[in-house]
């Protein structure tokens, strides 16, 4: 049997390489709303972050996904996040 490749991505925050299943892809749409892509085929701009608290924690307070985005993100879509990462 074949070994199949697992797709590899970068975190904004951590600057580590992980396997895609362990980051979040959050995306700027062509309309310029943010919205978190579980399914990841959202079209627009995209930025992974690790699903972990701490490194959310981190993003929001260098405002590192706002500058990978270009685009002010509400707290209602860190709410959002929040709660993704957290089930």
């Amino acid at each position: 049997m074949k070994n199949r490749k697992i797709p590899m991505r970068s975190c904004i925050v951590t600057r580590e390489k992980l396997p895609k299943q362990e980051l979040l892809r959050i995306v700027r749409t062509t309309d310029g709303d943010v919205v978190a892509d579980i399914s990841g085929k959202i079209n627009g701009r995209g930025a992974y972050i690790k699903k972990d608290i701490v490194v959310l924690d981190k993003a929001i307070k260098n405002k590192i996904l706002e500058k990978q985005l270009e685009v002010t993100i509400s707290q209602d879509i860190y709410n959002e996040i929040r709660k993704i990462i957290e089930n």
